[in-house]
């Protein structure tokens, strides 16, 4: 059987030198096997020999068709991706002293995270000796978090890092349940928060 050697991930046919494998599968009797006779076995059947576990002693393999295995590993894995919770983290940036019309801003952007299922990052950028206000960059923080406590938990209370002081929020379950089957927000709404971040 012709294969492509571009797509070749496995060990298969005769570029598995060792000298004994493990055969598996329903259909061969499993056990251990002389390479030679494991391959004959694989092309009586009109398949390959495939090795799925080269670290194993001795190395396991399976009798089936390359093509058809590959395409087997790969709806495997599309199915575990689809299945895998991908965590959309949004940024609001703050400076020490923020104005209430602005907060009022961020803080509207950021429920509308939270109900999408997004966790949310702010923080308080602090520029030369604003650092000097970093309290105040605190109690900011903290007042975010509490205006959002029935959208949002606190996963990291203020934490200062460099220039930042930063506190994580992750949506609390069931909040915003009913936009949850909303589409995502579009680019014209996350160009809207960018926009209000670089007014700092």
């Amino acid at each position: 059987m012709k294969i492509d050697n571009s797509k070749e991930q496995y060990r298969i046919n005769e570029r598995i030198r060792v000298r004994e494998v493990r055969l598996v599968g329903d259909n061969v009797e499993q056990g251990v096997y002389p390479t030679s006779q494991a391959l004959k076995i694989a092309e009586d059947q009109g398949l390959d020999l495939v090795e799925i576990s080269p670290n194993a002693a001795p190395p396991v393999c399976r009798v089936i068709d390359y093509q058809k295995f590959l395409y087997q590993q790969k709806k495997r894995q599309k199915e575990q991706k689809a299945k895998s919770v991908k965590v959309v983290v949004k940024e609001i940036r703050f400076g020490p002293q923020t104005d209430d019309h602005d907060y009022a801003f961020k803080l509207k952007h950021a429920k509308g995270f939270l109900e999408e299922g997004a966790k949310v990052k702010a923080y308080v950028f602090f520029k030369g000796r604003s650092i000097l206000f970093k309290e105040q960059g605190e109690v900011l923080l903290l007042r975010f978090a509490n205006d959002l406590e029935d959208y949002g938990r606190v996963e990291q209370m203020p934490l200062l890092e460099g220039k930042r002081m930063i506190i994580v929020l992750t949506p609390k379950k069931g909040a915003g349940s009913s936009k949850a089957a909303k589409k995502p927000a579009t680019p014209a709404e996350n160009t809207a928060s960018d926009a209000s971040d670089s007014e700092e």
